[in-house]
């Protein structure tokens, strides 16, 4: 049994009718407009009339202008992310196995070999972007890697962000923005190679550009509006829970912040704190907004509904703060990422602390997890036969051919059952 201190009015699904076409015309256009097409909607969209790569003089201009302890944080952020994606990388073992006598069939990893990775503009510059892409596909092997991030002013690409980009280890940059950025990485445009992977979170126009393009090429993942849900118990601070929901609130107006707890105390106690920290958030015109038409608090009898009631939600973040995160860390199954006890917060994951922060949302953690290492490696098959075994396995195929009517398929086993008729 459920009830709610607070509880959102049911999401009404928006009319995304009007971005659809817009996006199918614009990828049209650029599919058979090529590099015209790009330079129109970039000077058209985005106010920007000058090369679209970015020289690596450029680079070294705005790094040399840079503050020494954003590189150094920077830097920090980067290791810690790298790491973990080795050590995620060394955890993909191949295999070969001789599966029976002469017949050995196994796996390789193959990493992509291009590989597009946008990076949003916007009132909230995604910095840390750069690292959860750029910086996975490096670590992944990915030969040639470019970053797109789209023109903050007239002078380019947001300072930080080209520090970023380059200093993650992407091959080249682009100032270009938005659906025309997917559509030039996808296709291959203004001197890009075509890419065989896009990856980057951007606005609802630039999400339903990766949908359409996905098949063209492959996409990280698909992500809407950032979730947070924190399951706490009695021993929680509320303070603290209140903060965390409202960290996540201020990326914007649609960002949903749940608290499922098993304490009414503490939920009333939440719904205090949150209404007392809005009153002197910095951003609390986009936080309040957010909180008000999304956020819920959901109270619950004992710890598996609470697990139940999160599963649900299957939400992008998940904070636990209860007296038994053990139990909840080996229960749940459907979350991003877990962030597991009062010392972690999403803003770590978000930034550096080393898992990646690119995660699955509206549901979509019930069936998938977010980028990582390996979303940027194909895992590949291969078998190789003696001529014993291909004579030993020819009459099986073929009778399965047979019973499925491919007879052309059936044929190819048989020449093989009588080429290698004498090795028995």
């Amino acid at each position: 049994m459920r009830t709610y201190v607070k509880k959102a009015e049911p999401a009404i699904a928006a009319g995304n009718a009007k971005v659809e076409e817009t996006v199918r015309s614009m990828l049209s256009v650029i599919r058979d407009g090529g590099d015209d097409a790009i330079r129109k909607y970039a000077r058209d969209l985005d106010n920007w009339n000058r090369e679209f790569r970015v020289s690596e003089d450029e680079i070294s201009r705005v790094s040399s202008m840079l503050p020494e302890t954003f590189k150094e944080d920077f830097d920090i952020c980067k290791q810690r992310v790298q790491e973990f994606a080795k050590r995620q990388l060394d955890s993909m073992s191949e295999i070969e196995v001789e599966i029976s006598p002469g017949t050995v069939l196994g796996h390789k990893h193959l990493p992509v070999k291009n590989a597009g990775c946008y990076i949003p503009g916007g009132n909230y510059p995604l910095i840390s972007a750069t690292i959860m892409s750029v910086g996975t596909a490096r670590v992944a092997g990915v030969e040639n890697i470019v970053g797109c991030a789209p023109p903050r002013d007239e002078n380019g690409i947001y300072g930080p962000t080209l520090y970023g980009l380059s200093a993650a280890g992407a091959d080249e940059i682009y100032c270009i923005g938005g659906v025309q950025a997917m559509a030039a990485m996808a296709y291959g445009r203004v001197g890009m190679a075509p890419a065989d992977m896009i990856t980057g979170p951007g606005n609802a126009f630039v999400a339903e550009a990766k949908r359409q393009l996905f098949g063209t090429v492959g996409i990280d993942l698909m992500a809407g509006p950032t979730e947070i849900l924190v399951i706490a118990d009695k021993t929680a601070d509320p303070s603290l829970v209140a903060t965390d929901l409202l960290g996540q609130a201020e990326h914007g107006p649609d960002s949903p912040a749940w608290l499922v707890t098993t304490s009414k105390r503490l939920g009333e106690a939440v719904l205090k704190e949150v209404e007392r920290q809005l009153k002197n958030l910095p951003t609390c015109d986009i936080a309040a907004v957010s909180w008000r038409d999304h956020g819920e608090i959901v109270v619950v009898e004992d710890d598996d509904e609470a697990i139940r009631v999160s599963d649900e939600y299957a939400p992008e973040h998940l904070e636990v703060m209860t007296a038994r995160d053990d139990y909840y860390f080996e229960n749940l199954r459907n979350y991003g990422s877990l962030f597991v006890g009062e010392e972690t917060t999403v803003a770590y994951g978000d930034k550096g602390v080393g898992t990646n922060h690119t995660l699955p949302t509206a549901k979509a953690a019930r069936y998938t997890g977010g980028l990582w290492v390996g979303k940027f490696i194909k895992t590949v098959t291969y078998q190789h036969m003696t001529p014993e075994a291909s004579h030993r396995f020819a009459p099986v195929a073929s009778r399965q051919c047979e019973m499925e009517k491919l007879l052309s398929h059936q044929i190819t086993a048989d020449a093989r059952r009588d080429r290698y008729d004498n090795t028995n």
